[in-house]
């Protein structure tokens, strides 16, 4: 996708999703917060922190609350997107163009801007162990010699992603398509997630 500059433009990209981002755009800026773009989708922000994020996908359209596990969900609308990875962010999922229910959504919304003012939030944990590098990687870099090169070049956050990436496929057939995809990235020189990454 193309780098965008405007929620409003982000929208034109999903016209199937239009109907729906625009009310729930209009919603979150009576909500009195910031809007901005960050990794290439809308985020909306209170005193220069994420807040709620806003994304279009090919099912459904989402939006992202940055600090949702501190959300009461009583009306149980809420979903972690990697269980046992995502500590903080959680989903409202919308798999049509309307809301049920403005209201209920409105005051999700009110919450987490109220939990942000309160100062709620886990913060993301770094990271320092050793980067250890899947066997089928391993022998990859060492039969070529610039692709060593090229994968050395980059940042230890970017190999380490990379690495996972094919360590957490389940089948031996899965980690060989993962290599084979992401052996061109690496060789321009790119991170596995730098197309969602606000540049």
């Amino acid at each position: 996708m193309a780098k965008i500059s405007s929620v409003e433009e982000y929208i034109a990209l999903h016209n199937n999703w239009k109907e729906l981002l625009l009310q729930l755009h209009e919603i979150l800026l009576a909500c009195s917060l910031e809007e901005t773009i960050k990794w290439n989708a809308p985020v909306f922000m209170m005193n220069g922190k994420n807040v709620i994020g806003m994304a279009a996908f090919k099912n459904h359209a989402c939006l992202w609350f940055f600090q949702g596990v501190f959300l009461q969900d009583k009306a149980q609308k809420l979903t972690n997107a990697q269980e046992g990875k995502t500590k903080a962010l959680r989903q409202w999922r919308f798999e049509t163009n309307k809301i049920e229910d403005k209201q209920l959504l409105k005051a999700y919304i009110l919450e987490a801007i109220q939990n942000q003012k309160l100062g709620k939030e886990i913060k993301p944990t770094r990271t320092n162990k050793k980067l250890v590098l899947p066997q089928l990687l391993k022998e990859q870099l060492l039969r070529n010699n610039i692709f060593n090169k090229k994968f050395n070049a980059l940042s230890i956050a970017k190999q380490r992603e990379y690495a996972t990436y094919i360590d957490e496929a389940k089948k031996e057939n899965t980690k060989f398509k993962r290599l084979e995809k992401i052996i061109p990235m690496i060789n321009e020189g790119k991170g596995l997630y730098d197309k969602y990454k606000k540049c």
